[in-house]
């Protein structure tokens, strides 16, 4: 199975190595939704499918980079930060798993 975007493309093992695209402007703790969708709806089929054994699915989810509290913090208080300190952040999601039992 093999999925593309723009740049972005997982391979055979399910895998995709490069980072989804990165908005956030950090001095000024803000961001633009101008990358990936704002919504995901489709129908997957299993080609490898074998009705015999359990098996369970699901999705893994990555949101575009935001800025980090530390970022709001920083503008709001005008402080420099140190550079060891995380300024973007992207949450992950899982989807509740589809359980199929023959």
């Amino acid at each position: 199975m093999s999925w593309s975007s723009d740049d972005r493309t997982i391979d055979a093992n399910g895998r995709c190595t490069t980072p989804v695209g990165n908005t956030v402007d950090v001095p000024d703790a803000s961001w633009t939704n101008t990358i990936g969708d704002s919504e995901l709806i489709t129908v997957w089929t299993d080609p490898d499918f074998d009705a015999s054994p359990r098996a369970f699915y699901y999705v893994r989810v990555l949101e575009i980079p935001t800025p980090r509290w530390t970022a709001y913090d920083a503008k709001y208080f005008g402080i420099d930060v140190p550079a060891e300190v995380e300024m973007v952040h992207q949450e992950r999601a899982y989807t509740s798993p589809i359980w199929y039992t023959p």
